[in-house]
C-alpha cells in the first residue's frame, strides 16, 4: 500500500464508524486540514477555505472516548500522534481533566516543495521561515531536512518538540530522510535539547520548529556562534511582526536605543534617540510564507534590519510557485534610476566603497558605525584586498610585521587604543574623509575609456596610495592594464589598452 494510502487509512481509523464513513463520502482527503470534535457540538471537517459538518448529530462523550482510546496516551502538552505518520491529535480538557474536545490535524510529507528555496539551502545559509499557523512552515522545514541530509549529505539533527516534523513514535517518518531526530519531553525544555544536540551529536545543521520563547532564541544564538547552520520556523505574518516581538527580536540581533549627539542627529535629520541593532542576526535569511505558494525572501538580514530601523522601505524578493515544481522569482522592486544616470555613476556606486583590513578591532562595531555614518565601508579578507589597514594599538605593538606589511603595500595605516563604538565612529569619520569625490572618479573613468578606445596609454593625475588603489581596481574592472610610476609625492597610475600590455608584466598594486 502506498505511503499516502497508509496515512489516509491510519487517520480515518481513529474515528467512530459514522464519522469515518462521512469523511470517506466527502472524498476530499487531499484538501483536508483537520477534523474538530467538541462535546455537544456538530463535528466538522475543516479545509483551507471552508468547513463541512460531518453529521447532524452532536458529538457525544462516547465519540470522544473512542478517539482517545485509539490514539493512546497524550503527552503533558495534550498532544498525541499516530505511529509512523505525521498526523497530530490535540486535546482540550475541562477543569476536571476530562477530554471535552479534539483537534485531529492531518500531517503530510509533500515532496518537491524544497525547490522554491533550494538555492538558499544550497548556500548553507541559516534560514528562518516565518508564517501564520497552518500555512505550511513545518512542511517546508521537513523537506529542507530531507534535502540537506539526503542530497547535500550533511549531518542534520531535528529538535522535534511536538513530533510534527518527524511524526509520532520512536522511528522518524521517511519524510525527513536520513536526518536524526531528538524528541522533546516538554515545550519548556526545548532550548536545553537544542544545546544538547550540538554538544553531544556533532551536527552540521540543526532544524527547529516553532521558536517561541526567549530561551529558544538565545539557544539559537549560541548554536549559530558555534558555527552550526540553523533552519527554523516562527509564528508571525511578516518581518514587522518579528521586529516588534520582544521575545524573538534577538533572532534579528536585538534592538537598543542609542542617544545621538546634536550634530549627528541634525545630520541624519532624526531625533536624538534612535533604534539600532545590537548584534549580528542569528539567521542570514528570512523567508516569509505569505500564502502556500507565495514566499517573500529577505537576504542579508543585518542590512535589512538596519534599513527598517532607519525608516527605509525594504522590498523583498517574491517567489511564486506555478505548476508542479516550477516557480517564478520577482526581484525586489527598485525605483527607476533618473534619466541622467550614466554608466560612470553606476561604476561609482559599485567601486567607491572603502575596504578595511582589521585586526584587534570589532567587526560588529565597524558594521554598525558604517551604517550610522552612511559610509560604504567593507571588511576585506586579506590585506592585499584592502584599501586601508586598521589595527588596535596592542596588536600593532605585538605584531609589528602587520605594520611592515601595510607599509610595503603602500596602504594607509590607522591604529586605535579603544575598541569601542564611539572610537570606531571617530576613526571612520577620518577614513571616510579620504573617499574619492564623484567628479574626480568620473574623470578617471573618462581617461581610462579614452585609453581603451584609442589603443593608447593615459596618465592619471598624481595621487596618494589610497587613490591609486581605487584607480587600479577601476582599471581592472574596465579590462585595462595599469601600473604606478614615479616617486612620492609625484607618483601616478598609467593605464594601457589591452593591446598595449606593458612588458613589465602584471600591474603594480600602488
Amino acid at each position: 500500500m502506498p505511503a499516502h494510502d497508509y496515512d489516509t487509512q491510519a487517520f480515518l481509523s481513529i474515528f467512530p464508524e459514522s464519522l469515518r464513513e462521512a469523511l470517506e463520502r466527502l472524498d476530499r482527503f487531499d484538501e483536508l486540514v483537520e477534523v474538530v470534535l467538541d462535546l455537544g457540538r456538530v463535528p466538522e471537517a475543516r479545509f483551507e477555505f471552508d468547513f463541512v459538518p460531518l453529521s447532524e448529530s452532536r458529538v457525544t462523550r462516547e465519540d470522544i472516548d473512542v478517539v482517545v482510546r485509539k490514539v493512546g496516551e497524550f503527552d503533558r502538552d495534550n498532544r498525541a500522534g499516530i505511529e509512523q505518520t505525521l498526523h497530530r491529535i490535540s486535546a482540550i480538557r475541562n477543569r476536571h481533566n476530562d477530554v471535552v474536545g479534539l483537534t485531529c490535524r492531518v500531517g503530510r510529507a509533500l515532496y518537491g516543495k524544497i525547490e522554491i528555496i533550494e538555492d538558499l539551502v544550497n548556500k548553507g545559509s541559516s534560514i528562518l521561515i516565518l508564517g501564520r499557523p497552518g500555512i505550511g512552515k513545518t512542511t517546508l522545514l521537513r523537506e529542507a531536512s530531507r534535502y540537506i541530509s539526503d542530497t547535500l549529505k550533511k549531518r542534520v539533527i531535528i529538535v522535534d518538540t511536538s513530533n510534527e516534523i518527524g511524526g509520532d513514535g520512536d522511528v522518524p517518518h521517511p519524510g525527513v530522510g536520513s536526518s536524526r531526530r531528538m524528541q522533546v519531553p516538554l515545550n519548556k525544555e526545548q532550548h536545553d535539547i537544542m544545546i544538547e544536540a550540538v554538544e553531544n551529536h556533532n551536527p552540521e545543521v540543526i532544524v527547529i520548529d516553532e521558536i517561541g520563547r526567549i530561551e529558544e532564541a538565545q539557544a539559537c544564538r549560541t548554536i549559530a556562534e558555534r558555527g552550526v547552520e540553523l533552519i527554523g520556523t516562527a509564528h508571525g505574518n511578516d518581518l514587522g511582526n518579528l521586529i516588534t516581538n520582544p521575545t524573538l527580536i534577538d533572532l534579528l540581533g536585538g534592538i537598543q536605543t542609542v542617544t545621538l549627539s546634536d550634530e549627528e542627529a541634525q545630520r541624519r535629520g532624526t531625533q536624538k534617540s534612535v533604534l539600532e541593532r545590537k548584534a549580528a542576526p542569528t539567521f542570514d535569511t528570512l523567508v516569509e510564507l505569505r500564502e502556500r505558494d507565495i514566499l517573500a525572501v529577505y537576504r542579508n538580514l543585518a542590512d535589512v534590519v538596519d534599513r527598517v530601523l532607519r525608516g527605509f522601505d525594504v522590498q523583498p524578493e517574491i517567489r511564486r510557485r506555478t505548476a508542479g515544481k516550477e516557480f517564478v522569482i520577482e526581484p525586489p522592486h527598485q525605483e527607476e534610476a533618473p534619466i541622467s544616470q550614466t554608466g560612470t555613476e553606476q561604476l561609482w556606486t559599485q567601486d567607491s566603497s572603502v575596504r578595511l583590513y582589521i585586526q584587534g578591532v570589532s567587526q560588529s562595531y565597524i558594521e554598525r558605525a558604517s551604517h550610522s555614518l552612511h559610509a560604504d565601508v567593507r571588511v576585506a579578507r586579506t590585506m592585499e584586498d584592502a584599501d586601508i589597514v586598521l589595527l588596535s594599538d596592542a596588536l600593532a605593538a605585538k605584531k609589528p610585521f602587520l605594520v611592515e606589511r601595510a607599509e610595503a603595500l603602500g596602504l594607509p595605516l590607522y591604529t586605535t587604543n579603544k575598541n569601542s563604538l564611539a572610537a570606531i565612529k571617530d576613526l571612520l569619520r577620518r577614513i571616510h574623509s579620504m573617499s574619492v569625490e564623484k567628479d574626480q572618479y568620473a574623470s578617471w573613468v573618462h581617461l581610462m575609456r579614452e585609453a581603451a578606445s584609442s589603443s593608447t596609454s593615459r596618465e592619471l593625475p598624481y595621487s596618494n596610495a589610497f587613490e591609486r588603489r581605487i584607480q587600479h581596481r577601476l582599471a581592472e574592472r574596465l579590462g585595462l592594464f595599469s601600473e604606478s610610476e614615479g616617486i612620492e609625492p609625484f607618483r601616478r597610475v598609467v593605464v594601457y589598452s589591452p593591446q598595449m600590455k606593458p612588458t613589465q608584466g602584471s600591474p603594480k598594486a600602488v
